[in-house]
């Protein structure tokens, strides 16, 4: 018989309480980046009701969570430790949201980079992006990288070498039928690769025309380089790369884009860092 198990000496029960684990104490406030370990949802804190606790992500999902002291960490990046919730003293107002729409997870550190991306065809078009979206690719870990010119797309793709946690989304200007980047967009026939686009000739196109106080964007005859005629017509001196500062600079949330750029950029985010299931 063995004699050196759990059982082998007495029991003593007037001894000590078992030591009971101490979490560091987070207010319970709206907005709180929370990761719920047992299902790994990521969201803004929107309720908390002990046992209850709900989560909304990036997309407005809401993640009902059963909630015990240590069942969640604070931030996005796996690296925070596990947690005590307590209810705050007083409630702040509900989360602002970020130039996107999306809730406003604050000062959280960005997610490491997924090895997907999404491709722009140009500077102007990353900018933008970075502006707009730029909280919520970080939150995502999605990296945004210039193809400076689409015409060896099919090429590039293939370089990259797809996969299924490998995804690639591209942006591509003016994608409209018979164009040219349909042509282009036409070559690449891989299901973890999303050609997007939007039917402008220009991102400059995709802002509205009213964020520089103009009733619509200029018809540029065909043969003429396209920003060099919108900066004739509408009578600027200065050159395309300084126009752009200012243009950039008027734009303040997505509601200064339109509708097609919109969607599609939503369409490639979701696509490279889909939402939870």
């Amino acid at each position: 018989m063995r004699d050196d198990g759990m059982l082998s000496a007495p029991l003593d029960l007037d001894g000590p309480p078992a030591h009971k684990r101490t979490y560091p104490v987070v207010a319970a406030r709206r907005g709180l980046v929370l990761e719920d370990r047992a299902s790994g949802a990521v969201g803004a804190l929107v309720e908390f009701a002990p046992p209850r606790l709900v989560l909304r992500d990036r997309h407005g999902r809401d993640h009902v969570v059963r909630y015990s002291d240590g069942s969640v960490r604070a931030g996005i990046d796996g690296k925070g430790v596990p947690c005590k919730l307590v209810v705050p003293a007083r409630e702040p107002e509900a989360p602002s949201l970020t130039t996107s729409g999306s809730i406003d997870l604050g000062a959280i550190p960005a997610r490491i980079a997924r090895a997907s991306r999404i491709w722009v065809e140009g500077i102007h078009d990353a900018e933008l992006i970075e502006k707009v979206w730029g909280a919520d690719l970080r939150v995502e870990g999605v990296v945004v990288e210039r193809l400076d010119g689409a015409d060896d797309l099919a090429d590039r793709v293939r370089g990259f070498r797809p996969a299924d946690r490998r995804r690639l989304g591209v942006l591509l200007d003016h994608l409209v039928e018979g164009s040219k980047e349909q042509r282009i967009a036409d070559t690449v026939g891989d299901p973890n690769v999303l050609v997007c686009g939007h039917p402008y000739v220009d991102i400059w196109q995709a802002v509205k025309p009213a964020v520089i106080g103009i009733e619509a964007w200029p018809d540029v005859p065909l043969g003429q380089p396209w920003k060099q005629g919108v900066l004739d017509a509408l009578g600027i001196e200065g050159s395309s790369g300084e126009f752009w500062r200012l243009l950039l600079g008027r734009v303040s949330s997505w509601t200064d884009l339109e509708p097609p750029l919109l969607g599609a950029v939503e369409q490639l985010i979701d696509f490279v860092a889909p939402p939870d299931p």
